[in-house]
């Protein structure tokens, strides 16, 4: 496994043009909501979750981003299938979440969870490796403040997410202390340019810092 993931990432970094955006997102508004879905659900819904429904959302927004290059032509999708990165024993893998722009929360939170199992336990199916424009990489839960990560071809996008911690912000002209959250987008210059990018990133910090548009 270790082979196979050092061959595509070799072959991601050295031939595939990355370029990166990175953003902060304050997130204040998204806990409080959070905190209240929680206490009223039976399952645990994680920011992560919140982050995946909100990279759905915002690949709807911008449908442009929600593509891949191929060596024929670009190749744009109707769905959001997304990757979210699982850390196992063996190394990393990124299985594939389908149709997330139709998901609630808790299906998220729930099929990530399996997807997660089953990975770890080495059950995951080949399919469910294969397919998707975009993935989503979380190291928030390690203190992380912010990184970039590399693409996994074909797709043409990966957001890197940090940890949400509390900071020293300007609000309506006032030093206040907010929580805020950075993310970085590495994207494939051949098929989402610098433009599309930034309009991506500017729709993404719209749903997580407004979090009931992610919910409808």
């Amino acid at each position: 496994m270790r082979r196979a993931i050092a061959r595509r990432l070799t072959e991601s970094k050295s031939t595939v043009p990355h370029f990166y955006v990175t953003a902060d997102c304050r997130v204040d508004r998204l806990l409080a909501l959070r905190t209240e879905i929680n206490a009223a659900s039976p399952r645990k819904i994680s920011v992560n979750d919140f982050v995946v429904k909100a990279v759905a959302g915002a690949l709807v927004d911008v449908p442009a981003a929600n593509a891949i290059w191929t060596d024929d032509a670009t190749r744009r999708f109707k769905r959001v299938d997304l990757s979210v990165a699982v850390s196992t024993d063996g190394g990393l893998l990124t299985p594939v979440l389908r149709g997330v722009d139709g998901l609630t929360l808790t299906a998220i939170s729930e099929q990530i969870a399996d997807l997660a199992e089953r990975a770890r336990s080495g059950r995951l199916k080949q399919q469910e490796l294969e397919g998707g424009s975009f993935a989503v990489s979380n190291l928030g839960m390690f203190g992380v403040d912010e990184f970039a990560a590399i693409l996994n071809p074909p797709q043409s996008g990966i957001l890197a997410v940090g940890a949400t911690k509390q900071r020293a912000v300007v609000e309506d002209g006032r030093l206040v202390v907010g929580t805020v959250m950075t993310v970085t987008l590495s994207a494939d210059h051949r098929v989402v340019d610098g433009a599309v990018a930034a309009e991506w990133m500017a729709a993404f910090v719209r749903r997580i810092e407004n979090p009931l548009a992610i919910l409808i």
